[in-house]
């Protein structure tokens, strides 16, 4: 079994140093800084135990592999870019192999499907960071992160369990799940806050160090209000689309003693994906299929969601001007969400 990952970013250069580590056969898809960082030196993996230096083959497109029996693609690439990647993927000659979305958001699946015979939804609780090119820092202990695993749009196969046992091999805690979209529409709701964490930076740094005053008091209420307003639009939608969610948030008593935040040496975590995108400069960010889908669904199901595509707003912007992370405050943003 030969896994191809197809974006080297945090997630993806996760799984790519993970799987190499445990002895599985790697090709890292990337571009960029990160795609000569890799041909050069290897990946830099930072985890609360350590670093090392791991080394597996990487390419720019899908066209430089000679495609196996065994094969097996994660998409690990923000969900904006899926679409071109899969037609990389296709026009390269993939053909019938499994193709897994390791990936935030419930639109990757579908697209796949257009492709791919055989597609399988992984829903993924890693928290890792990736802002300097050849470099990934892990901080998931004692385990690398948790995933949930299962065929689209339903069901578990010979697949799922090999996929699931090579992972977990890798130092992954994963389970296969037959309904594994109840999975990720549980993860789309707690990345509802990428974009949120995106604008407003570390805010647990900064109201640490404010202790009890009166303005970090009213920081904590107006940051509170913000994200109620977000999840009970996302919790509306949910109900009158019919979608049942799984719960997999940090409070998760599956987290406990499997998969917690550590430290690592040298390097202070960043953030969720969306933070890290304006911290990089890519110019893009994944809110559009985040908190977008929820005005999607809202659209879809008479739903207002004012705030959340009020969000998508604020990230496209964030992202067009090159921002940096924290570059507004609570009472800013509340404001451009009518709150």
């Amino acid at each position: 079994m030969r896994f191809i990952i197809f974006g080297l970013g945090a997630v993806g250069g996760t799984f790519a140093a993970a799987l190499a580590r445990s002895g599985h056969e790697v090709v890292g898809i990337a571009r960029g800084a990160m795609l000569e960082a890799v041909k050069a030196n290897g990946l830099l993996f930072r985890t609360p135990q350590g670093s090392e230096r791991m080394r597996f083959a990487v390419v720019a497109t899908p066209a430089e592999i000679a495609f196996a029996d065994g094969d097996i693609v994660m998409l690990t690439m923000k969900s904006q870019d899926t679409a071109d990647a899969l037609v990389a993927l296709r026009d390269a000659g993939f053909g019938d192999r499994p193709v897994i979305c390791a990936q935030n958001g419930v639109n990757n699946e579908r697209l796949a499907l257009r492709y791919f015979a055989k597609v399988y939804g992984a829903t993924v609780m890693t928290p890792a960071d990736y802002t300097i090119p050849g470099e990934v820092s892990c901080f998931g202990t004692p385990r690398h992160g948790i995933l949930d695993i299962g065929r689209y749009p339903s069901g578990a196969d010979d697949i799922t369990t090999a996929i699931a046992a090579a992972l977990t091999n890798a130092n992954l805690a994963v389970t296969p799940a037959e309904h594994v979209m109840r999975s990720k529409y549980g993860k789309l709701f707690e990345n509802l806050a990428n974009v949120v964490e995106a604008a407003l930076g570390n805010r647990n740094a900064r109201l640490e160090s404010l202790g009890k005053a009166a303005d970090a008091a009213g920081e904590r209420n107006l940051l509170a209000e913000i994200m109620a307003a977000v999840r009970s639009e996302a919790d509306t939608v949910y109900r009158a689309a019919g979608i049942d969610r799984l719960d997999i948030g940090w409070a998760s008593e599956r987290r406990k003693g499997v998969m917690e935040l550590g430290q690592v040496d040298g390097y202070v975590r960043v953030g969720g994906s969306s933070a890290q995108s304006l911290k990089r400069g890519t110019g893009s960010i994944e809110t559009d299929y985040l908190n977008g889908e929820i005005v999607l669904l809202g659209r879809l199901h008479g739903v207002p969601t004012p705030v959340n595509a009020a969000l998508c707003t604020v990230g496209r912007e964030l992202a067009g001007q090159g921002a940096a992370p924290g570059s507004m405050s609570v009472e800013e943003l509340a404001r451009r969400l009518g709150l």
